[in-house]
């Protein structure tokens, strides 16, 4: 690889931006792609479909065989609320490699021995956000049922263009969320982002089914084209 390549590679990932090495395997000429390029790039659809799935590849274009190297950031998960349900989140989307991070400022709730070797922050969000860099690969789901602590935090995720928001409650909740999210500035192009009902249909009861549920949800949003994301909403 190329320093410049190299130098230009390191800028994305220390940002936190996907970028795709492309090298053709017979003569081994490289080119870098960052995900803000790849909607003009002739290759733009083997580029979208790798970088959605997250993983490096091989694809042929006509005559050409091409090696796409994928380098996209860990994707996060900020849980607003340390109740049940996160109890049983958390580890579930540790299994699946997100780095989680759960917030609430009861201190009854948030308690290593109710999240074990999960990272904590016992601050409400105006204090916790911040520090956690939430960007565009973080998943971040609100569910303590507490707009104090909940309606603060979903308005930070819509500033930081979350890739996907939850919200826990009813629609008759949520419809009155929402209106307390408006008076606060809210967009209704920001509202409309929140999945509310959280999680995927699937008849979800207990903590841990709806954690799968949400899991579920989030997987869908970040590996799924645009057209079979909205049929699986």
């Amino acid at each position: 690889m190329k320093l410049e390549i190299l130098k230009e590679l390191n800028a994305e990932r220390a940002a936190r931006r996907p970028v795709i090495i492309v090298t053709d395997t017979a003569n081994g000429d490289q080119r870098l792609v960052k995900a803000a390029d790849i909607a003009a790039d002739p290759l733009r659809a083997e580029l979208a479909k790798q970088l959605r799935m997250g993983k490096s590849g091989n694809v042929e274009v006509g005559t050409k065989k091409l090696f796409l190297n994928v380098y996209a950031p860990t994707a996060k998960l900020v849980i607003i609320g340390a109740v049940h349900i996160s109890q049983a989140l958390a580890p579930l989307a540790r299994s699946l490699d997100y780095d989680v991070t759960v917030v609430d400022p009861r201190t009854a709730f948030a308690s290593p021995e109710r999240f074990p070797d999960v990272p904590l922050v016992a601050e409400w969000p105006d204090v916790a956000l911040p520090p956690l860099n939430v960007d565009h690969y973080t998943a971040f789901v609100a569910v303590t049922h507490d707009p104090k602590i909940d309606d603060p935090a979903l308005l930070h995720a819509f500033d930081r263009d979350c890739f996907y928001i939850g919200a826990l409650g009813s629609r008759k909740t949520h419809a009155k969320r929402a209106e307390r999210l408006r008076a606060q500035g809210a967009r209704d192009s920001d509202i409309a982002r929140i999945h509310a009902p959280i999680g995927l249909d699937i008849g979800a009861v207990s903590p841990s089914e709806i954690a799968v549920a949400i899991m579920a949800e989030i997987t869908a949003q970040l590996r799924l084209p645009p057209k079979e994301k909205e049929e699986a909403a």
